[in-house]
């Protein structure tokens, strides 16, 4: 059975290929003469293509645990509900909905073109290459796979280099589902991510920092490639005078600290209202107690930090000053404990560049309009977080801040669905996926006219005539 699920491919050789990265420049090429048959355009064949990708992913789901494990310390529970789950459910949602997604959709012909049929036909870029990063190391691979193999397209894959166990498991994982010339893994650092910036792939989509995306962006503008970027920047949270404290503390708790901090929507500072500045730190002290434990380090289901690197850049972030509940590390287990800071201005280190770590920066605001317009003096976040039982108030933020997307009296949850498209904006990125918004995002709509021989409306052709120019402006007005 393991044999047939290889799609009768050589899967030692194909094995050693991923290893070494294989002649990358060969297997696009493979992608495009497999594309160029037309092979992916069944809306069938992406179907079985995905339900093949769901049974492997199942069937691999212990091998994708301990590689997260090991990468970033989470444990089952997590591993499930951020990065399995998360992409099962949207390779189920793929599977339910492509038919309608794929159907020609069919619009109102102006009189001008009578006789015409007027439609928008939905085509697969091409050959698309995801690049994706080592904090969700699993789930956002797949997820753009999934949606551009639904979309109808070839895919060749990028993990990231710093999440090396996940890395080899999805590209196993790959392996057993597609063959190589649908879908396939280049594994490697910057040498192979720059290589693979120099091919000519139809669509390029990455996953990770604003300086990395920016580099990803110039070098797609040389060859005109278009990109989708999903990147990342300080989200703030806000806290209302009239938010339920000791909920919101719930809550922020869970998505700041979730994954260790290194999630690209999570919770970067809390803006709150001087008035209840004082509760809200009292019930996230009680939370980080209540959710991890009165020792977090000591903690198995509490990550750790992927890399020495940014164990050490988190750490220099921390103004132990400023420190009102946690701040201990652990640098052998490269594991810091959840971490709150007090006191906390726009000058201070944290508040220079986007954490990516668990550590909560506490500032205080009094009015919406000084709120607003703070948050909008700087680069637009990925997500923005409000909680308030103030309508007027909740209205203002999410209407007057510019951000990708968020929630109203929650964190994190807005990315969970695929009815929504996920996606940020100005610094944290272009394009939008999940769901309709993910197979739109690898799709070229083509906009086609099919005009009918039996007549032909002779107003258009010259010569030119006054009865000829007041049909014109009848029809075009």
């Amino acid at each position: 059975m393991q044999e047939e699920s290889k799609n009768n491919f050589d899967a030692e050789k194909d094995a050693a290929q991923i290893k070494r990265g294989g002649n990358m420049a060969d297997l696009l090429q493979k992608q495009k003469e497999y594309f160029s048959t037309g092979a992916t355009l069944p809306v069938k064949a992406r179907i079985a293509a995905l339900k093949r990708l769901k049974s492997v992913i199942c069937a691999r789901e212990r091998d994708i645990n301990e590689a997260l494990k090991a990468d970033l310390g989470k444990g089952g529970f997590e591993s499930y509900m951020c990065e399995v789950g998360m992409t099962l459910s949207e390779i189920s949602y793929m599977i339910k909905h492509v038919c309608r997604f794929a159907r020609d959709r069919r619009v109102p012909t102006p009189m001008s073109q009578y006789v015409a049929r007027s439609y928008v036909k939905s085509s697969p870029y091409g050959c698309v290459l995801v690049m994706s990063p080592w904090n969700y190391p699993f789930m956002l691979a797949m997820e753009p796979l999934a949606d551009a193999i639904a979309a109808g397209n070839t895919v060749i894959v990028k993990p990231s280099a710093y999440s090396p166990a996940t890395s080899a498991v999805l590209a196993e994982v790959i392996a057993e589902a597609f063959p190589p010339e649908l879908a396939t893994t280049v594994l490697g650092g910057r040498a192979e991510n720059s290589a693979l910036l120099d091919m000519p792939f139809d669509k390029i989509f990455f996953t990770g920092s604003v300086a990395v995306g920016k580099e990803v962006m110039r070098r797609a503008a040389e060859r005109l490639i278009p990109v989708t970027l999903e990147l990342g920047g300080k989200s703030p949270c806000i806290v209302d005078k009239t938010a339920n404290i000791p909920l919101a503390a719930k809550r922020i708790v869970f998505g700041k600290y979730l994954n260790c901090g290194q999630t690209c929507v999570a919770p970067d500072y809390v803006m709150v209202h001087s008035s209840v500045k004082e509760k809200f730190i009292a019930e996230v002290k009680k939370q980080i107690e209540a959710q991890f434990g009165q020792f977090p380090l000591e903690n198995a289901a509490y990550g750790k930090i992927v890399n020495k690197k940014h164990f050490d850049r988190i750490c220099g972030l921390i103004d132990d000053k400023k420190v009102v509940f946690g701040g201990g590390r652990d640098e052998a287990g490269l594991r810091i404990e959840p971490t709150v800071m007090d006191g906390v201005t726009r000058s201070d280190a944290v508040m220079g560049e986007e954490i990516f770590g668990p550590v909560m920066p506490v500032l205080t605001f009094d009015g919406a309009d000084e709120l607003i317009a703070d948050i909008n003096a700087h680069p637009h976040p990925l997500a923005l977080y409000v909680f308030s039982e103030d309508k007027k108030f909740i209205k203002a933020v999410t209407e007057r801040c510019a951000f990708g997307g968020g929630c109203v009296n929650d964190t994190i949850i807005h990315l969970a669905t695929s009815a929504m498209g996920f996606g940020g904006v100005g610094a944290s990125g272009m394009g939008a996926y999940h769901g309709r918004e993910g197979f739109d995002c690898f799709t070229h709509k083509k906009s086609i006219v099919d005009k009918a021989t039996f007549f032909d409306m002779s107003v258009r052709y010259q010569p030119y005539s006054e009865s000829k120019e007041k049909l014109l402006r009848m029809f075009l007005k």
